[in-house]
């Protein structure tokens, strides 16, 4: 989706709606970019409209953006501009970029001339390029069309290659303002600005861009001060103004790193605020790749808050495009999201439907890709779950402690922790974990919870919600024959157990899909995001089978006695899927007595 069309949404929807946006960098190894992710995953989950990530000088991290940009878009699901620059760019590398963001489904573009290249004082046009900002927002509306939402950039303070000694006159000013307009008028649709620190600036250059007859969204650009140094660089390098009274409160404290950021969120709060004041309703913060001091200024406001964070869904929908009517899912990848995302980015049409059937399309084949986790992943993955085992009642407690909360990782989860509704049955499942049912997937029964519940709410306030309890788990073929016995006398409960060859055994159709989580709102028909399927399981039992081998044991030295033991439970249990269909009076827990 457009920015413009989400900044015009939400103001259609609540005249009053604050919207604001994140910035990042790529940065430069492959633990940062690893740390840039779980960061980011952790500030979207607040529902910024958009997030950008830069563009390098001369388009010096131009694969490593390029790369981000799909993955914030498609991974972590949020709505992504990439920035694209005109510095060391020819127009084929250029076109190479749009071309490879829209295959990705990535719709938002911040066009930009882009900084000298390394080494150079002045910006040079490369030969085969273009000269401003304003040639590559003709070229990319002529050759794309409409495809691409384009903002631009505005300097409240006039562009730093005007700024001489801290001044720019009223005619640089003005031919300034003049440029902006041409780059909207030529299909610029939403202005970011550069940063600033006097308030009063930017409200003058918004009011100077409308009597200009500028009427796009201006989005201020906030960037929070988070060190003294990094202050005084940034500011040095874009020739920003810096108001006495900031100065005067940042020199006694700057050699104190937390008294500058503790200043640098309260001035980023008084600022927004005045500019919350005077009308505008959109903010885009410049974090610097760092998430304390932008989540502060947003909680300080008011805008968010740790305790409540909504979802539209009980999986997050990309934010693609191609994948706008996707509305339901297997629930078999709830804890393994981008795997699922990664083994459909293929598909052409999508399940949908209150009651959707998910063979309508085929599974992408199983690669590296679901069995690979960023580094910090992998260092507690060692930590926790990377000891000796003697034999399967080992096994059994490493399951225990992680549905108890006493173990952060999982080989079967790419999520952090327990998730909320989990810990409602957490106890419940560490009893069974300990008789070798060893859940990979849960969740309870719910019977009209509100909505917006903090731990199993979703779709936004003003609905019910309501889901069936579920059971995902290994265990052993004996384990398994008594647990099918004790089904019999349990008519409600259906069940699914396959083993790494295909041996199967249900009670239920190989055509059956039973939806196991439902949504009621106003005005709306039943909203049924996640289901049970007979084909999904099979195609996912690969998935679960191989991290046995894959996501566990090879993090043992090769030979182990520990990872033989795992890959003897790999090849001898049964992976079960168990649902009890009476989510009122049910309690599937007491079909696991006495086994």
């Amino acid at each position: 989706m457009k920015v413009i069309e989400k900044i015009r949404d939400a103001a259609a929807n609540d005249a009053n709606r604050v919207v604001f946006s994140f910035e990042f960098f790529p940065p430069k190894t492959e633990d940062g970019v690893d740390n840039l992710f779980e960061r980011m995953e952790r500030m979207v989950v607040h529902n910024p409209s958009f997030c950008d990530i830069t563009w390098g000088a001369g388009g010096s991290t131009a694969d490593l953006t390029l790369e981000i940009s799909n993955r914030m878009q498609n991974m972590v699901c949020v709505e992504t501009m990439m920035h694209l620059t005109c510095t060391n760019m020819p127009v084929e590398k250029i076109d190479n970029a749009l071309s490879t963001i829209k295959s990705k489904g990535i719709q938002n573009v911040l066009a930009l001339r882009g900084d000298p290249p390394h080494g150079q004082d002045k910006f040079v046009k490369v030969e085969g390029g273009f000269a401003c900002a304003l040639d590559l927002v003709k070229h990319i509306r002529a050759q794309y069309g409409d495809y691409f939402g384009i903002t631009v950039a505005g300097y409240p303070e006039g562009h730093p290659d005007v700024i001489q000694n801290g001044v720019v006159t009223e005619e640089a000013y003005e031919n300034e303002l003049a440029y902006l307009k041409k780059k909207v008028d030529a299909g610029g649709e939403v202005i970011i600005t550069q940063l600033f620190y006097d308030t009063d600036i930017f409200l003058k250059f918004v009011n100077d861009c409308r009597q200009i007859g500028i009427t796009c969204p201006i989005v201020p650009g906030i960037m929070p001060i988070n060190n003294y140094k990094g202050f005084i660089r940034m500011t040095g390098f874009c020739k920003t103004k810096i108001p006495d009274e900031i100065t005067a409160a940042l020199d006694p404290i700057k050699d104190n790193e937390e008294a500058v950021k503790a200043y640098g969120i309260h001035l980023g709060t008084e600022m927004c605020k005045k500019i919350l004041a005077s009308g505008i309703k959109t903010l885009h913060l410049y974090t610097l790749n760092m998430e304390k001091s932008a989540l502060a200024i947003l909680m300080n406001l008011g805008l968010i808050e740790e305790s409540k964070i909504s979802r539209s869904l009980p999986w997050r929908r990309p934010t693609n495009i191609f994948r706008v009517k996707e509305d339901v899912r297997p629930i078999f990848w709830a804890n393994r999201p981008k795997s699922y995302i990664s083994r459909t980015i293929g598909w052409e049409q999508y399940p949908n439907g209150r009651w959707g059937d998910s063979r309508n399309a085929s599974y992408g084949a199983l690669t590296d890709y679901q069995f690979m986790r960023p580094r910090s992943r992998d260092k507690k993955l060692h930590e926790e779950w990377v000891v000796p085992l003697k034999n399967v009642t080992d096994i059994y407690e490493k399951f225990m402690k992680f549905c108890l909360g006493k173990l952060r990782s999982s080989p079967w989860s790419e999520l952090d922790g327990l998730q909320p509704e989990t810990k409602i049955i957490n106890e419940q499942l560490g009893n069974i974990n300990l008789k070798g049912f060893l859940t990979i997937n849960s969740q309870p029964a719910v019977n009209g919870a509100k909505s917006d519940s903090p731990t199993v709410g979703w779709g936004g306030p003003g609905g019910y919600v309501y889901q069936k309890a579920y059971l995902e788990f290994f265990c052993s073929p004996q384990k398994l024959n008594a647990l099918v016995e004790k089904c019999k006398s349990f008519p409600l409960l259906t069940y699914m157990a396959v083993n790494k060859d295909g041996t199967w055994f249900s009670n239920v159709n190989q055509t059956d899909v039973n939806a196991v989580t439902w949504g009621v709102f106003p005005a709306k028909e039943i909203i049924q995001p996640t289901i049970v399927d007979p084909a999904s399981f099979i195609v996912w039992k690969d998935e679960a089978f191989e991290t046995w081998s894959k996501g566990w044991a090879k993090l043992y030295p090769e030979g182990d006695p520990s990872a033989k033991l795992l890959e003897e439970v790999q090849r001898n249990y049964f992976l079960v899927s168990l649902v009890d269909n009476d989510y009122i009076n049910g309690d599937m827990f007491v079909a696991f007595k006495d086994i």
